[in-house]
């Protein structure tokens, strides 16, 4: 009976969908931790799924380069690293340049008031000056990536945008543990998380500040490409130099999961 096997199948792929979802976006907000590993019988506890749609899902992750799989040890979420972050920095650039120019000489008043409303945005989500929850994180990160998508939206270049796309989420996977990163080493080690003479940290705040994104929105509205390129790869360098200085990129989750059991985590610092 066809039409009972469509919906067999159906079903299936809704699942497999729904499995995938939920595992990404784990991931890319770092609920599951670069290098975690990502067990049968545990994904099925966490997310009450089969094995099959999980199994068909972290496929689709390791094409994404999300998930790492080895033989005899199964799947683990994919490592972070300076290089990675550097390749992803290269990938950036050499997309941006293009789709910047596009966006400079085709957007319309539509994308110019799409930029300023994630503008608008961005600034009214500002991260607080102390007490940043992972809720202020991931809204901040989720305004930033709007703001960035909305600056080169006016490009034509359909694929160039689709590929930009997957290397910001890429990239604000490492963003995301570059914030964690500094937070948790002062945290395990008792002293203020937010000490602005911090060097993680002091770089940290000097990358998300809304001046560099202010002055990017006026150059490009003012249809001023040299500045704008000049300004938007100055902000790309101050994530790399978060990461360089946090000393802590290979190793956060053994301090984030005792956090989130309620227990202080041990300091790995000697």
């Amino acid at each position: 009976m066809p039409s009972s096997s469509a919906t067999v199948d159906s079903s299936d792929g809704n699942k497999t969908e729904a499995a995938y979802q939920r595992l990404r976006q784990a991931i890319l907000g770092a609920q599951l931790l670069p290098g975690a590993p990502l067990r049968p019988a545990a994904l099925q506890e966490a997310y009450g799924m089969g094995w099959t749609p999980l199994r068909e899902a972290l496929s689709r992750l390791e094409a994404e380069r999300l998930v790492t799989t080895q033989r005899n040890r199964g799947f683990a979420v994919a490592p972070v690293s300076l290089e990675e972050l550097e390749d992803l920095t290269r990938a950036r650039r050499a997309l941006e340049a293009p789709l910047l120019a596009e966006a400079i000489a085709h957007g319309d008043k539509a994308w110019e008031d799409s930029l300023i409303l994630a503008h608008y945005r961005l600034q009214n989500g500002a991260l607080p000056v102390s007490g940043w929850s992972d809720e202020a994180i991931n809204r901040w990160l989720d305004l930033h990536q709007a703001f960035h998508l909305a600056l080169l939206g006016g490009g034509r270049n359909i694929w160039l945008m689709h590929f930009y796309r997957q290397t910001m989420e890429q990239e604000r996977r490492h963003h995301r543990v570059l914030m964690i990163v500094p937070l948790l080493h002062e945290e395990a080690n008792d002293l203020d998380a937010l000490n602005p003479a911090n060097p993680a940290m002091a770089a940290l705040r000097e990358a998300i500040t809304l001046d560099h994104h202010t002055e990017l929105m006026q150059a490009t509205l003012a249809r001023d490409l040299p500045r704008a390129a000049a300004l938007m790869a100055e902000h790309v360098n101050y994530k790399s130099q978060v990461f360089a200085r946090s000393q802590q990129a290979e190793a956060p989750a053994p301090a984030l999961a005792a956090r989130r059991r309620g227990r202080p985590a041990k300091s790995t610092v000697s």
